[in-house]
C-alpha cells in the first residue's frame, strides 16, 4: 500500500492529542525560548492544536498584526498555564499559513490571513507560502513598511498595529 502524504488542511486537522499541560523542564526543544521568557521549572506549559492557532491567526483583522509572543500569552491563558511552547505553536503557524494556501488555491477566497502573524520582534515569516519575499509583498499590498534588518525583514513599527 503505498503512502499517501498528507495535505496542508488535513495536518492543519491533525489534532495530535493535543492540547496537552506539561510541567516545563528545561531540556524541552523550546526551553531556551522559554527559559528567555522567565520560565522556571515546573512551569505550566500548554502544547495547543494547530486549529487553536489557526482560529486565533483566522480573527486578526486587516490593518492589525500579531506576533508568536501574542499567540501564545492568548493560549496559556486560554489554558490556565503560565506558558505557551513555541516551538509547537511556529509549526502550527506555518501549517495554518500552508493550509490557508492551499484553500485559496482550491477556492479562490481567503480564509485565513496568515500574512498578518509575524515572527518575534516583527521578523517576516520565511516558512510562508513564497517566503519571506511573498509575506512582504502581501504585508506591503495592506499598507504596512517593511524595513530589512541585515537578512531579516521586519514590520516599521509593528508594536503599533498590535492586534491585543
Amino acid at each position: 500500500m503505498a503512502y499517501k502524504k498528507k495535505s496542508w488542511t488535513e495536518k492543519l486537522h491533525d489534532s495530535k492529542k493535543f492540547p496537552k499541560i506539561l510541567n516545563f523542564d528545561p531540556k524541552f526543544p523550546c526551553g531556551k525560548a522559554l527559559l528567555k521568557m522567565g520560565a522556571k521549572p515546573g512551569d505550566t506549559v500548554v502544547l495547543a492544536p494547530h486549529l487553536e492557532v489557526n482560529e486565533i491567526m483566522k480573527n486578526i483583522p486587516e490593518g492589525k498584526l500579531i506576533t508568536i509572543n501574542e499567540i501564545c500569552s492568548k493560549l496559556a491563558k486560554k489554558h490556565n498555564v503560565q506558558f505557551c511552547c513555541t516551538l509547537i505553536a511556529g509549526i502550527s503557524i506555518m501549517t495554518a499559513a500552508h493550509a490557508a494556501e492551499e484553500d485559496r488555491e482550491k477556492s479562490g477566497r481567503d480564509v485565513t490571513p496568515y500574512w498578518r502573524t509575524l515572527k518575534m520582534e516583527g521578523v517576516l515569516n520565511d516558512k510562508y507560502p513564497g517566503g519571506a519575499e511573498n509575506h512582504k509583498k502581501l504585508l506591503e499590498k495592506e499598507g504596512f513598511k517593511i524595513l530589512q534588518k541585515g537578512k531579516k525583514h521586519v514590520v516599521k513599527d509593528y508594536e503599533n498595529y498590535l492586534s491585543l
